[in-house]
């Protein structure tokens, strides 16, 4: 019997054991979720995520640079040997000339910036409707579908439709993104600085992608480096699900309808703003796709020289990130001037690239422009966000979705138009027009100059009250979320809301228009 005992005990010893170690896990995790509900600490967890995104997103943009050049032509070569052997075949679409098959690849790397552009309007309008949290979410996983389907894709026509669903994708995941910390990063400095922080993020993905990818497919193949960045996406959408819980957040319902995107594209002030990301970005667009070829004829560039070309200039952006932060912060009513500097700071650059002989020598104009992108981006993407704040609804969606057409302007025209007018006109006009722009377009951003001065005049509780009695009830919805944000009150029965209701009423009355 003492055996049995023996055992009975042991049994019950590690029953209460495992039922301790549980005990433990459900305080643990109790614990993590309580951290994690904490404000200023979701606020950094949201920054890592929207972060990651953007890094993924770039980096795939990016990625396939060595990689699909090289893969088309191997599918080319291997389409031709299997039609010389199958002479009676009547398929000869296979057979294209050189000029055809750039065409081919300047279309597959424009076709993703050309589907976001044409999305980016719907999504904005989506996104306002809905909040950041399921558009974010939606967009990770869109792009996890499509670096999936890069990762096996073995044909011309899938690897089209993966460039695509990720034009998709990142409509959806870089504008709610964006939106999403301008919205909850209120302060301008430190709004300021959680959008530098994200576009270093993005820097540094365009940037280190193409070495990146370039070294996995010369020594792996080409899957490895789109199913690396999967896995990275997938952890990072299970991130964006347990902490924003996206399908159960009804903060939405408290918030302001956006202005119309039409809206907010007509505003001068959000229209100069746009005209400054599109012009800005020309020259990293149509330099991207040109740029190798003027160096293997002109200077007889290595392979490993041109697959480096742009990765210097990583540094110099986030040194220009970091100082437009800072004198941000020290001057704020700066902005724009800033902005004008970066730009022509990117004029010059541009305009000396043709006189570059060397590889080292071409390093300083290529590391002046992205210097001077870091300074526009980073001066006036909060500009924007205040500009909404101040003059219509503070809801992001919209006008980020409006900074997103300007790069994906850019970059739709950059692969399709850049190689055309180097053979029209050449490389040194180019860039001589690209700098140009960019030196002429630097004082329009005067006009921004008395942004700061703004007040918000048209204010969010005003526009809501124009609707008369709905009006009133978005106001008082307003109001609540703004107790809420201050630990005022949390959840309102419908007695509640009514009493809330007639008592905001006829406080107002009493006030003599308060709110008018």
């Amino acid at each position: 019997m003492e055996p049995e005992v023996t055992t009975e005990g042991q049994g019950a010893n590690m029953a209460q054991s495992a039922a301790s170690k549980l005990s433990q896990m459900g305080e643990r995790t109790k614990q993590l979720g309580n951290v994690m509900q904490d404000p200023e600490r979701q606020k950094r967890i949201i920054l890592v995520i929207v972060c990651i995104a953007l890094l993924l997103d770039n980096m795939l943009y990016m990625v396939i640079v060595p990689i699909i050049p090289d893969y088309l032509e191997e599918l080319q070569n291997a389409a031709d040997q299997s039609q010389a052997v199958a002479t009676n075949s009547t398929n000869s679409t296979h057979k294209i000339t050189k000029g055809n098959f750039d065409l081919q690849i300047g279309v597959l790397f424009a076709s993703k910036a050309i589907l976001q552009l044409l999305v980016n309007p719907l999504s904005g309008t989506f996104i306002d409707r809905v909040g950041y949290d399921i558009p974010l979410f939606i967009g990770l996983n869109v792009m996890f579908l499509s670096t999936v389907i890069f990762a096996f894709a073995e044909n011309y026509a899938t690897l089209f439709l993966a460039r695509s669903m990720q034009g998709l994708g990142s409509a959806f995941a870089d504008t709610s993104g964006i939106a999403l910390i301008a919205d909850r990063y209120t302060e301008e400095a430190e709004r300021s600085k959680a959008l530098g922080i994200a576009l270093a993020f993005i820097s540094f993905g365009s940037l280190v992608a193409p070495p990146f990818g370039g070294v996995l497919y010369e020594f792996a193949g080409k899957s490895v480096p789109f199913v690396i960045l999967a896995c990275i996406c997938l952890i990072d959408g299970i991130l964006c699900l347990t902490v924003l819980k996206p399908f159960s957040n009804r903060e939405r319902e408290n918030m302001p309808v956006g202005t119309p995107i039409y809206k907010l594209m007509i505003d001068p002030y959000i229209a100069v703003v746009a005209g400054a990301l599109i012009i800005c970005n020309i020259p990293l667009a149509f330099l991207e796709p040109t740029i190798a070829n003027w160096m293997e004829d002109t200077m007889h560039s290595s392979q490993w020289e041109i697959g480096m070309t742009w990765f210097p200039a990583f540094f110099p952006h986030v040194l220009g990130v970091y100082l437009t932060v800072k004198l941000a912060a020290k001057y704020p009513h700066l902005q724009w001037f800033y902005g004008a500097i970066g730009m022509v700071f990117i004029g010059a650059s541009s305009c000396t690239v043709p006189a570059c002989k060397n590889f080292g020598q071409l390093m300083i104009p290529l590391c002046g422009i992205c210097f001077g992108i870091a300074f526009v981006d980073t001066a006036l993407l909060p500009t924007l966000a205040f500009l909404v704040d101040v003059r219509h609804v503070s809801v992001y969606g919209s006008v980020y979705a409006i900074a997103d057409i300007s790069y994906c302007v850019a970059y739709a025209l950059g692969p399709v138009v850049a190689g055309q007018i180097v053979h029209d006109l050449g490389f040194v006009q180019l860039n001589l027009g690209m700098g140009l722009a960019n030196v002429l377009y630097a004082p329009a951003l005067l006009l921004l100059k008395n942004v700061t001065q703004m007040k918000p005049s048209f204010s969010e509780r005003n526009m809501l009250l124009e609707d008369g009695p709905t009006g009133l009830y978005d106001t008082i919805k307003m109001e609540q979320r703004e107790k809420k944000r201050k630990g005022l009150c949390t959840t309102i029965d419908e007695n509640g809301i009514e009493t809330f209701a007639q008592r905001s009423y006829s406080e107002e009355e009493s006030s003599g228009g308060e709110y008018a």
